[in-house]
């Protein structure tokens, strides 16, 4: 007992040093935080304090009836009956700028269901715009409460200019919870971007590119079909870092896809004997076999049918409908053998994008459309049950910049506030990267040779 109290003397300088440090660091972060991580620490304190009454007034608790060992033993003396306990689940409570992250744990009865239902009366609490609840592991919830609309708030994203430790992904921007939003790239053949002039489409895609320019593990080529020359329009500031680029000619732009197609049948006819795979995914990607992405913007321009019975109106109309067979074939074949393409249009239909090349894209993102039509056809017809995420309620200019898509693994539709990249950046990226620009054929040639096997070239793959 001696002992006992001459530590006992120490207990309360100790904590009251701890308590200290814990407050002084409380100080410092608060200090440093931007305006909006400010107002969310000091919502945080309100969300811990008034817990255990709002959990209790919205249905989150559960009662007892068991008395615990030590109520039986002090019952047992005092002959007394032990009242039933009221179980509140614990949370832990995080602030960011957007608004709090808290987890809870669940009790019997009072379940994930049980938290969705009492979201719209948590939001009110909390003084939250929208709340939502996703389950975080087995007896766990994560309740994500934003105080400021994340979809409404533009965002900017400054590249790094160092390469990905992880290209299967691309990492499209925030949620309407700010939550980041990736999707998988592995074994995706191609992603259909759509969206009325000024929405958001180009900016999304560049920021795809200053993402991936600084691997050797990826190339680029573009067909943009809103310009002439490639030294014009929205990748003017990106074309060092593509190993190809075509304006709106629809013969260079069928010469690209032919030159892609030749690719595709080319690493198809060796990527056994060489990768010791029959699908690239399953090594992934490298620069001596990069994953070589086409983007086509302003699809509907190399795909659209032309009519007449003049001669250069049935040239075109050859033209453009060997151009879809040829895309056509890549979106089906090229997946395996790492070749992926975006197509960028206003409008997905099957006017502006042949239905056997947009059906088989597994992505589709829409920015804002004006009918549910075109929203139908980028999205599907699935997109008319959930009115609220339809692209259409995206026309207001504080949704330049969002995106709609599905996402596997939560139900319905996501919206998304992709970040704006500035030209500046964007050039600077390509500018560094310049050097890591190849074109995948002349490395296909270079990995048979030290392989010791003959670059083939692809024509004779045909005959």
């Amino acid at each position: 007992m001696e002992a006992i109290t001459g530590y006992a003397s120490y207990v309360l300088p100790i904590a009251t040093a701890l308590a200290g440090v814990w407050l002084l660091v409380t100080v410092v972060r608060y200090v440093r935080a931007d305006q909006g991580t400010r107002v969310s620490m000091r919502q945080a304190v309100r969300v811990r304090w008034g817990w255990v009454r709002l959990a209790r007034m919205a249905g989150l608790t559960v009662t007892d009836k068991t008395p615990s060992l030590l109520a039986q033993i002090t019952a047992q003396k005092d002959g007394a009956v032990p009242a039933p306990r009221v179980l509140t689940p614990k949370i832990k409570v995080k602030p960011d700028q957007y608004g709090v992250i808290v987890r809870a744990r669940t009790l019997p009865q009072v379940g994930l269901e049980e938290y969705q239902k009492s979201a719209r009366f948590l939001a009110d609490a909390w003084r939250c715009t929208r709340v939502s609840v996703l389950p975080d592991g087995p007896g766990k919830v994560v309740i994500r409460g934003v105080r400021s609309d994340p979809l409404t708030t533009p965002t900017t994203h400054r590249p790094t200019g160092l390469p990905l430790t992880d290209l299967t992904h691309w990492e499209l921007g925030v949620d309407e919870f700010a939550a980041q939003v990736s999707v998988s790239l592995a074994n995706v053949p191609g992603v259909t971007v759509a969206g009325v002039p000024g929405a958001g489409k180009t900016s999304g895609v560049n920021k795809f590119v200053c993402d991936f320019a600084p691997s050797p593990s990826v190339q680029i080529a573009t067909a943009d079909g809103k310009v002439s020359r490639a030294s014009e329009g929205d990748y003017a500031d990106l074309v060092k870092r593509m190993f190809a680029l075509c304006g709106d000619d629809l013969d260079e732009a069928n010469a690209l896809f032919k030159r892609l197609v030749e690719l595709r049948k080319r690493r198809s006819a060796t990527i056994r004997d060489v990768l010791g795979v029959k699908n690239m995914w399953h090594v992934g990607p490298s620069p001596q076999w990069p994953l070589t992405v086409l983007i086509i913007d302003e699809a509907h321009t190399f795909f659209r049918e032309y009519k007449g019975s003049d001669a250069t109106a049935k040239r075109l109309a050859a033209l453009t409908a060997e151009n879809a067979r040829l895309v056509e074939d890549l979106v089906k074949k090229g997946r395996s053998v790492g070749i992926l393409v975006i197509l960028i249009s206003q409008k997905t239909t099957g006017d502006a994008i042949p239905t056997l090349i947009r059906d088989v894209c597994p992505i589709g993102l829409s920015f804002a459309q004006k009918t549910v039509e075109a929203a139908v056809a980028a999205l599907g017809e699935d997109i008319r049950n959930w009115p609220d995420a339809s692209p259409v309620a995206l026309q207001d200019p504080a949704y330049v910049g969002v995106a709609v898509m599905a996402m596997q693994g939560r139900p319905g539709y996501t919206r998304i506030r992709t970040p704006y990249v500035s030209d500046t950046d964007a050039a600077r990226v390509a500018d560094a990267t310049s050097h890591l620009t190849a074109d995948p054929n002349l490395c296909l040639d270079a990995l048979l040779r030290s392989t010791g096997r003959t670059a083939t070239p692809a024509s004779s793959l045909t005959k």
